[in-house]
């Protein structure tokens, strides 16, 4: 039988040549880019046609230029096959993904959305997912009372930007692709923890002022400052001594896991020491009523110095009610019974400041 008479199917199946089938990755060379489709030759396996909806998104295709595509259906009525460039990146993505995933890979995102549970990425033609509970400490958006709107906010400020991350989890099966920032920077942070120790002094931003303190980014490690730790004075809330951008210097008081525990008050020289020195036990001083509770009064004797009258030392009389023996703000006059300086505490009588 002469070449002449063999037919299609003879040719092929006599050659080097594999007939397409779906899911195929295919190279080929643009022949023709038109409004709705690109065609492409694919050489001795015909001619393919890509929709333009399955072009990767921002990509321009040119003539004689060479491309990677995915086999839809590998023959459509008028003959020619239906290809994808958007699954042959996603098949290829897939693979390369999965070991970055193995070998523990750090890779660089850009963010392409947000909302409030985090932020939204597209890596190899597949969408993933990076949490808010994965971002590194100085992109972890710290609001008061977990304001919702003021998270997204903060998260938004976060597209478009270029993130180094782990994979946290893959799964093709199941379309699942999650990102963590704090597993990228991880072994950063544990050699910088080695290096720090309480007392050691540090400087680093605020990053979120909340009811109970401030957090603070220190070079990359979350910070912590209690509200007890911000002045020597009474905080009652913590906005009216810091704020969100301040630069602030702390000392370490404690280094617990993955987080420093700082304070401000201890940057400085403690004024009750110096001005409790101006009180001697046994002495009458005169203090001004700042708090009434159930088992006594708070009397402010200066500017840091703060002292209690217990219920005991009110009157001889028992059940004594603090309430009908002070009122707020009002002026009166003490024995010192106790100066504990170690405790930085003072106890005073009113029964036996007559």
């Amino acid at each position: 039988m002469s070449k002449s008479t063999l037919t299609m199917d003879e040719l092929l199946a006599s050659s080097d040549i594999k007939e397409l089938k779906t899911g195929d990755v295919v190279e080929g060379v643009v022949s023709s880019v038109r409004k709705h489709e690109v065609w492409i030759d694919l050489g001795a396996n015909g001619v393919g046609i890509v929709m333009r909806r399955e072009i990767g998104h921002g990509q321009t295709l040119e003539e004689g230029q060479a491309i990677v595509t995915s086999v839809v259906d590998p023959e459509l009525d008028e003959g020619h096959a239906l290809l994808s460039m958007r699954r042959a990146v996603k098949d290829r993505g897939w693979d390369e993904l999965q070991t970055a995933f193995e070998d523990q890979e750090i890779i660089e995102i850009s963010p392409y959305d947000a909302n409030r549970g985090g932020l939204l990425i597209e890596l190899q033609g597949i969408r993933g997912f990076l949490p808010v509970s994965q971002l590194a400490a100085g992109h972890y958006p710290r609001v008061s009372g977990a304001d919702k709107d003021e998270i997204l906010q903060k998260l938004n400020q976060l597209t478009a930007k270029t993130l180094r991350v782990r994979i946290l989890d893959i799964s093709r099966k199941d379309n699942k692709l999650i990102f963590s920032e704090k597993e990228a920077v991880k072994d950063d942070m544990q050699a910088r923890f080695s290096e720090l120790k309480a007392g050691d002094v540090v400087k680093g931003v605020v990053t979120g002022v909340i009811d109970f303190g401030a957090f603070v980014n220190v070079d990359g490690i979350e910070g912590l400052i209690h509200i007890s730790e911000i002045s020597w004075e009474r905080v009652e809330d913590p906005r009216d001594y810091i704020k969100n951008g301040d630069n602030v210097e702390a000392k370490i008081i404690a280094i617990d896991k993955d987080r420093l525990s700082l304070s401000l008050k201890q940057m400085q020289e403690d004024p009750w020491l110096h001005e409790v020195k101006a009180f001697k036990k046994d002495s009458m001083v005169e203090g001004k009523v700042t708090r009434i509770t159930p088992f006594g009064a708070f009397v402010q004797l200066s500017s840091s110095v703060e002292a209690l009258v217990h219920v005991s030392e009110m009157s001889d009389e028992e059940g004594v009610d603090p309430e009908k023996i002070f009122q707020l703000n009002e002026t009166k006059k003490f024995k010192v019974i106790d100066i504990d300086t170690e405790g930085r505490k003072i106890a005073l009588s009113l029964k036996n400041a007559k």
